[in-house]
């Protein structure tokens, strides 16, 4: 017999959006809720400076518990499935998109539009990040539009940031400090940022948020059960409707028993890659291509974005070893305006380390004390050196994204997903022109500033990758509508990333989580207020 776990709301999944979804509905309403993890927990954050001493000792796993064996596929950014997902060693940094991602047809001709516009996103941007507790400093109103302040005021420019805005400033491009989900100031329990760049591989100190301060909150107050080492492997409907009626699900600490968890809503956050792969495997002869498919398009369209960047010598001292994740950036090329030809991304500068970081060993391997340390620092920091880097739009083909791959099967025999991803027509016509125009870009800027280019690089990962089950108000052409309401399926929600239409020019976390607490405001209408 199949053990059996009920509530009002099961979570699937719990990085970041489900983290966000669960403590929403937590705050706001009378439901319970159990969130099903298919990886454990990782080291907490007391054990948190003995991993890193490890890391940096031995080259030990700073994040142990980090993946499920054999559950994996080729091609995925991250393996990462534990209490907490990708947002455990996440950067941090948290900018919005703008409001032209949202109607790239409308405007362009290209690509999509989507079927919220960013004023209905707007209002759960401000409560991303208060609930992340983000750190920043607002743009030109015309280029970083928002409703309400930061709740923490911007990271401190370091000495190298503020000679590189100098420096920048003759390009008459503005720039301001990135946003970050790092404490300025002591927030939420959580200490301020000291900025000694231990941020990778790991936060000692949890200054930077991570999901796991949101599930120990919840789970300590008991209002939210947690479920690891348990993946969910099927959803079931009901025979008589297409209302999901339990999940399956199985454990390696009991591999003989089934555990069914049922709930009166179902809500998929397992990201972009196990999503749409939970829908694709759970096949019947109803659904004989899965759950919320009759579009076929799940697992299609996923996309990210490319960069270029330049790496640059630049006529001043520079010093590393001061939060050095900390970038300038700008949203100037983000909202361009009329084009005749497609081509919006964002642009960073930060100081490029490598080659002037702090040694104990000169290049002859003489060993440097004291003195002899500052020395040679100061040296090689006579001509500093930064680098520049710009996200630009990627369209997605039809086809792009995860397909069950039958020659490879996890523990249990499930079919393994198959990833690649493709451009639409219009990007790979514009592949190279785009790169060639970022490159001119940056020759413009620094023939304004002063310094060298010493190389510029194009790269061919897709990062920040979104999509697979698209929102959408057409059922023929989407998977869910804006809520996150997969078409088919009326008590089925999917969160996050795999609802995106498209990945922007910019870090996608923070607007995973506004969707996600969209999402979550429309689940919580079918439950009672919190009194």
């Amino acid at each position: 017999m199949p053990r059996v776990i009920e509530s009002d709301i099961c979570i699937i999944g719990s990085g970041i959006s489900a983290a966000m979804v669960a403590e929403k509905l937590a705050d706001e309403r009378r439901a319970s809720i159990v969130v099903v993890e298919a990886g454990d927990h990782t080291a907490p954050l007391e054990g948190r400076p003995e991993t890193r001493r490890r890391f940096l000792a031995y080259g030990d796993n700073p994040w142990p518990n980090d993946h499920v064996d054999g559950h994996t596929a080729d091609g995925i950014q991250s393996r990462s499935m534990l209490v907490g997902g990708m947002a455990m060693h996440w950067g941090g940094v948290t900018p919005r998109y703008s409001p032209e991602d949202f109607r790239l047809e409308s405007l362009y001709g290209v690509g999509d539009d989507w079927p919220i516009t960013y004023d209905d996103l707007e209002p759960f941007y401000v409560e991303a990040e208060r609930r992340l507790g983000v750190a920043g400093e607002q743009g030109p109103p015309e280029l970083d539009p928002r409703s309400a302040p930061f709740p923490q005021p911007p990271l401190p420019l370091s000495w190298n940031l503020q000679q590189l805005k100098q420096w920048i400033s003759k390009a008459e491009i503005p720039f301001w400090s990135q946003p970050s989900a790092k404490n300025s100031l002591a927030y939420a329990g959580r200490p301020a940022c000291c900025r000694n760049d231990t941020c990778a591989p790991i936060c000692p100190i949890g200054a930077k948020y991570s999901p796991d301060f949101t599930w120990n909150a919840l789970t300590a107050s008991g209002r939210v059960q947690l479920v690891t080492r348990t993946l969910v492997r099927r959803l079931v409907p009901a025979q008589d409707s297409g209302r999901i009626e339990y999940a399956t699900a199985s454990s390696p600490d009991d591999p003989d028993t089934t555990v069914e968890f049922r709930a009166r809503t179902f809500v998929v956050a397992a990201g972009y890659i196990w999503s749409p792969h939970l829908l694709l495997l759970s096949t019947s002869a109803r659904y004989p291509n899965g759950l919320a498919n009759a579009s076929g398009l799940v697992g299609k369209y996923m996309t990210g974005h490319r960069s270029v960047q330049a790496f640059i010598r630049v006529p001043m001292r520079l010093y590393p070893g001061i939060n050095a994740q900390h970038s300038l950036v700008s949203k100037q090329f983000m909202r361009p305006g009329r084009l005749d030809r497609y081509i919006r991304h964002d642009l960073r500068i930060w100081e490029s380390a490598a080659g002037a970081e702090p040694r104990l060993r000169d290049d002859a391997g003489n060993l440097l004390l004291g003195d002899e340390i500052l020395a040679d620092w100061r040296t090689r920091a006579a001509t500093g050196r930064a680098r520049m880097r710009a996200y630009y739009d990627v369209l997605p083909d039809r086809e792009s994204g995860i397909t069950l791959d039958a020659q490879a099967r996890n523990a249990w025999g499930d079919a393994l997903p198959n990833l690649v991803f493709g451009d639409s027509e219009v990007s790979r016509s514009l592949r190279g022109w785009t790169e060639e125009r970022l490159r001119q870009l940056f020759q413009d800027i620094v023939r304004a500033c002063g310094g060298e280019i010493l190389r510029v690089a194009a790269s061919n990962f897709q990062d920040h990758p979104v999509g697979g089950c698209r929102m959408g108000d057409d059922p023929a052409s989407s998977v869910v509508d804006s809520w996150g309401r997969a078409h088919e399926h009326e008590n089925l929600f999917v969160v996050g990333a795999p609802t995106f239409v498209s990945g922007s020019c910019a870090n996608g976390t923070l607007s995973f989580v506004a969707a996600s607490l969209r999402s979550a405001a429309k689940i919580g209408e079918e439950y009672p207020a919190a009194s």
